[in-house]
């Protein structure tokens, strides 16, 4: 891997950390339980990591 897909990649890590925690943080607010919150929040990464990786997918 050359330099810009590493740090592409690391754009897309941090990215999608920020949106599982606001996610998780945004369902914690509505009164939901801990464990719900971590799983909205996973699986907000995981969808957005998905997108991602699909892009790059399609692009190449």
């Amino acid at each position: 891997m050359n330099p810009v897909q590493i740090l592409s990649l690391l754009l897309a890590l941090s990215v999608a950390l920020h949106l599982a925690t606001a996610a998780a943080l945004t369902a914690r607010r509505t009164g939901t339980g801990t464990a719900h919150a971590a799983l909205t929040g996973g699986g907000t990464a995981a969808t957005a990591l998905g997108l991602y990786f699909a892009a790059l997918a399609a692009y190449h």
